[in-house]
C-alpha cells in the first residue's frame, strides 16, 4: 500500500498525442513528513503516520505535541497508513515521487455540503405531474403500509442533509506527474471543495 496527504486544486482538461480531449483533477502533494512507525512487535500491525501543514506553536497544547519527536515540527493533519510499501524512517520527506510506478489511484475525501433537500434531489426521485390542479410535485408521496402491518419500515427515503459524506472514487487513472510542480493529474472528479484534504492511496483493484 502506498499513500500521501494532499490537497484538491481543482479541474482542468489536457490534450493526448492525438488531440483527444481529458477532464483532470489537479492534485497537489506536498512533501509529507514521517511522523511515527508503529511495528507489528509493538503494535500488532505494521503501519507509518505521515503529517502535513505545520503548526504555529501558540496551536499546539502538550498533549498533541507529545506524538510528535524534536526533530518534527507539530503537524496540521496526520493520517496513518497500514502495511506501507518502502523502508522509512521518522522524519523523512515523501513526495509525488511515490507514485511514479503506479498507474491508478483511490481518492477519499469529504464531500461537498448541499444543505437540507428534497427526495428529488436527494434520491432522483422523478415528483409528480406538472400540470395544474395534480396537487402533488415534489413531495415524497406515501411512505406507510396500510392496515399491515401499519407502519413506515426503516430506510425509508426521505428529504434530509445531502453531502459532507467520507467518499471514495476507485481506479482513477494517473494521466501525468509533475515532480518540480508537485502536482498529479487523474483522469476524471475526486469528491470535496477546491483546497480539500485529499487522502490519496495506490488502487486497491487495479
Amino acid at each position: 500500500m502506498k499513500g500521501l496527504i494532499a490537497k484538491k486544486v481543482g479541474m482542468t482538461q489536457v490534450f493526448d498525442e492525438s488531440g483527444n480531449l481529458t477532464p483532470v483533477t489537479v492534485i497537489r502533494v506536498e512533501p509529507n513528513t514521517v511522523v511515527a512507525t508503529k511495528k507489528k512487535e509493538n503494535c500488532g500491525y505494521d503501519a507509518v503516520v505521515l503529517g502535513l501543514d505545520d503548526l504555529k506553536p501558540s496551536k499546539v497544547n502538550k498533549a498533541y505535541a507529545g506524538q510528535f519527536t524534536e526533530n518534527v515540527t507539530p503537524k496540521r493533519t496526520l493520517k496513518e497508513f497500514r502495511d506501507f510499501e518502502g523502508e522509512v524512517k521518522i522524519g523523512d520527506q515523501i513526495g509525488v515521487e511515490l507514485f511514479e510506478q503506479t498507474r491508478f489511484l483511490d481518492v477519499t475525501a469529504t464531500s461537498k455540503g448541499k444543505g437540507f433537500q428534497g427526495v428529488m434531489k436527494r434520491w432522483g426521485f422523478h415528483g409528480g405531474r406538472a400540470t395544474h390542479g395534480s396537487k402533488f410535485h415534489r413531495e415524497p408521496g406515501g411512505t406507510g403500509e396500510c392496515t399491515t402491518p401499519g407502519h413506515s419500515f426503516k430506510n425509508i427515503k426521505l428529504p434530509g442533509r445531502m453531502g459532507t459524506e467520507r467518499v471514495t472514487v476507485q481506479n482513477l487513472k494517473i494521466v501525468k506527474i509533475d515532480p518540480e510542480l508537485k502536482v498529479i493529474m487523474v483522469r476524471g472528479a475526486v469528491p470535496g471543495n477546491k483546497n480539500c484534504t485529499l487522502i490519496v492511496k495506490s488502487a486497491v483493484k487495479k
